[in-house]
C-alpha cells in the first residue's frame, strides 16, 4: 500500500470511513468501509493475547516458544529475590512439556476479594493480576507487566498448577487460557513441602513453526539466573529421551563475580583480581551490582540485568555505567598525567576495549518498555549506576595503581588503534571517490539492482569462483571469490580490517560499512551465502567469515 502522506483527501460516505490505497498500476483508489459501534470488538479474558501473542511474548517462533519458560521461571526467581526460595527445578519432559517447580511460598489460594475466585485463579486468568502491584509481595520483582503466569496460560494448549499450603495440595487445570477444573485439594502434602509446580504444553496452533525446546538456550538462560541470585540451587532436566537424559544442575556463590570469571575462562585477563562494588539507593528501593575485568581481547562484553531479566537492549543503567566509565578513566588520565591536557579524551570505545562486565540492578518498581523486558526504563536507576560507578572505580584505581596501569595501556593502544582505523577508512573512501569504482574487480554482480530478490555467494578461491559464476543465474546471483589469507578478527583490531586484501572485497561488496559505519539500509542483497569446502580449512574459514559478521556487521546476523 503506498503512503497516504499528501494525498488528497476525499469525504467518504455518511457513517463509513473512506480509506485511499493504491492498486497495481500506483493510482489511488478508494475503499469504502463501514465504520460503526459495530466495528468496534472488545476481546474479553485473554483472548487478546490469544490474538496477538506477539506483543507480550516478542514472536511466535523459537524465541517466543521460550519465552513461556522464562516467563514461569521469573515467577519463582521471584520468589528467591524476595528470600523464600533457594531451589528451583526445570524438566522438559516427552513430548515438550515444561514442568517448573519452586520451595517458595507457593500462589496464594485464598479467595481474591475483587473476584471471589481463589487468588491462584486469578493470576492463571486475569492480565495485570499477581502479587507485584500492591508492594506487599514482593519489594522487587521481574515482572512490571504482571501478566506472565496468565500469557503461558493463555498461549498453551494446556496448563496445571499445584500449590502447597497449609499442608494440602492444591490443583487446577486449564486448557487455552480457560478454566477446566476449580481450584481443589488433591492430597497431603510431605512434611516440609511448599512451593509452586507448574506444567504446560505450548499450543501448536500459536507456535505454528516448532514447539520443541532447544536444551542450550534453556541451559544459557538458567546458567545467567544462578549467576544473578548466588547460591540459589537452579536445575535443568532434559527427559525427552529416556535413554539420554541430559541434567545440569547451577549454583555460584560468587554471584554476578563469577559470571565475570566464566565469560572469560577462554580468554586472557590483564589483571588477576574482578573487579566489584555494589550500592543501595538512599530510599531503599533500588540496588546495583556491577563486576568487570579487562582481558587482551579487543571487543567488549557488556551484559545487563534488571530484576534478573537479562536487558538485551540495555536501558538507563547501561546509560549510567558507559557515562560513569568513561568520565572515570579520563579524569584518572588527565590527574595522573597519563593524557595531557592536549590529549584528546578517551572515547568509550577506548576505556570499553576488552573489557568484560556485568550490570545488575534491583529495582523496586522496575519500569520496562515491553512485556519481553528487553530496556530498561527508570531514570533513577541511571542516576544511581552512575553515580556507584563514579565514585567507586576512581576508589579502586586509585589503590590499585599497578592494575589501573594495565588498563590504561590497553586503552591508549585502543586508542592508538582506533585513529589508524579512521585514517585506513578514510584512505579507502578517497580510493573509492577516485577510482568511481567501488566494486571489488572480481565480484561477478548480478543484473538486479532489488536487495530483496538478490543474493550473493561469498566463495573461497578463484577456481571455485569460476565453478559458480558458470552456474549462477546473472539475473539476482552474485559471485565473490575470495583470495589471500584470512584475517581472524576476534585476534584484531578495526584497522587490520581495512587492510585485509580478504575482508574488504566482502565490506565493499555489500556495501553496508562496518563498525560505527554499518548502515543496514545500504545493504546491496538480500542473502548473504557462505560456498566453502567440506573440510577442516572450509569449517575454518567458514567460521572466521561468521566472526567477522558478527564483530563488525551485527546487524546481519541480528536481522538474519
Amino acid at each position: 500500500m503506498g503512503s497516504l502522506l499528501n494525498l488528497p483527501c476525499g469525504r467518504g460516505p455518511i457513517g463509513g470511513l473512506s480509506v485511499l490505497e493504491t492498486n497495481e498500476s500506483n493510482k489511488v483508489t478508494r475503499v469504502d468501509t463501514e465504520y460503526d459501534a459495530d466495528q468496534i470488538q472488545v476481546l474479553e479474558g485473554l483472548e487478546a493475547v490469544r490474538k496477538r501473542p506477539g506483543m507480550y511474548i516478542g514472536s511466535t517462533g523459537e524465541r517466543g516458544l521460550h519465552h513461556l519458560v522464562y516467563e514461569i521461571v521469573d515467577n519463582a526467581v521471584d520468589e528467591a529475590l524476595a528470600g523464600f526460595c533457594d531451589r528451583i527445578d526445570v524438566k522438559i519432559e516427552s513430548g515438550n512439556i515444561i514442568n517448573v517447580t519452586d520451595n517458595g511460598r507457593g500462589i496464594p489460594v485464598g479467595k481474591e476479594h475483587k473476584t471471589g475466585l481463589p487468588a491462584v485463579t486469578v493470576v492463571y486468568t486475569v492480565l495485570h493480576a499477581g502479587g507485584k502491584f500492591g508492594g506487599g509481595g514482593y519489594k522487587v520483582s521481574s515482572g512490571l507487566h504482571g501478566v506472565g503466569a496468565s500469557v503461558v496460560n493463555a498461549l498453551s494448549q494446556w496448563l496445571e498448577v499445584k500449590v502447597v499450603h497449609d499442608g494440602k495440595i492444591y490443583f487446577q487445570r486449564f486448557e487455552r487460557g480457560k478454566v477446566m477444573t476449580d481450584l481443589k485439594i488433591i492430597g497431603d502434602a510431605q512434611p516440609g513441602q511448599r512451593g509452586t509446580n507448574v506444567r504446560f504444553q505450548a499450543d501448536p496452533e500459536i507456535f505454528r513453526d516448532t514447539t520443541v525446546y532447544k536444551y542450550e538456550i534453556l541451559q544459557k538462560r538458567l546458567r545467567e539466573q544462578a549467576f544473578l541470585n548466588a547460591g540459589v540451587n537452579i536445575i535443568l532436566t532434559d527427559e525427552r529421551d529416556a535413554e539420554h537424559i541430559l541434567s545440569n544442575q547451577f549454583c555460584y556463590e560468587g554471584g554476578i563475580s563469577s559470571f565475570v570469571e566464566f565469560i572469560n575462562k577462554d580468554k586472557t585477563p590483564i589483571h588477576s583480581d574482578i573487579i566489584h562494588f555494589s550500592a543501595m539507593a538512599a530510599d531503599g528501593n533500588a540496588n546495583a551490582e556491577i563486576a568487570m575485568q579487562y582481558t587482551d581481547a579487543y571487543n567488549e562484553m557488556l551484559l545487563s540485568f534488571a530484576n534478573d531479566v537479562h536487558t538485551t537492549d540495555g536501558g538507563t543503567h547501561v546509560e549510567g555505567f558507559k557515562r560513569a566509565l568513561t568520565r572515570v578513566m579520563n579524569s584518572y588520565a588527565h590527574q595522573h598525567n597519563i593524557l595531557k591536557s592536549s590529549d584528546d579524551n578517551l572515547s568509550g570505545d577506548d576505556v570499553r576495549e576488552g573489557l568484560t562486565a556485568i550490570i545488575s540492578v534491583k529495582v523496586k518498581d522496575a519500569q520496562f518498555e515491553s512485556q519481553t523486558k528487553a530496556k530498561l526504563g527508570n531514570t533513577e536507576i541511571g542516576t544511581l549506576v552512575n553515580s556507584v560507578v563514579g565514585e567507586k572505580l576512581s576508589t579502586y584505581l586509585e589503590e590499585h595503581p599497578a592494575v589501573a596501569k594495565d588498563i590504561f595501556d590497553k586503552a591508549l593502544a585502543a586508542s592508538r588503534a582506533r585513529a589508524a582505523a579512521r585514517r585506513a577508512r578514510d584512505l579507502v573512501r578517497r580510493k573509492s571517490v577516485l577510482e568511481n569504482a567501488s566494486l571489488p574487480g572480481k565480484l561477478a554482480d548480478c543484473q538486479s539492482r532489488e536487495p530483496e530478490s538478490t543474493e550473493i555467494y561469498i566463495v573461497e578461491g578463484d577456481s571455485a569462483g569460476g565453478s559458480a559464476k558458470m552456474g549462477r543465474d546473472r539475473k539476482f546471483q552474485a559471485i565473490l571469490p575470495l583470495w589471500g589469507k584470512m584475517l581472524n578478527v576476534e585476534k584484531a583490531r578495526l584497522d587490520k580490517v581495512y587492510g585485509n586484501e580478504k575482508l574488504m572485497p566482502i565490506v565493499t561488496a555489500l556495501g553496508t560499512g562496518i563498525g560505527e559505519d554499518f548502515d543496514l539500509s545500504k545493504l546491496r542483497y538480500g542473502k548473504i551465502i557462505i560456498m566453502a569446502d567440506a573440510d577442516v580449512d572450509g569449517s575454518h574459514i567458514r567460521i572466521l567469515l561468521l566472526t567477522f559478521f558478527y564483530r563488525f556487521m551485527q546487524p546481519l546476523v541480528e536481522e538474519g
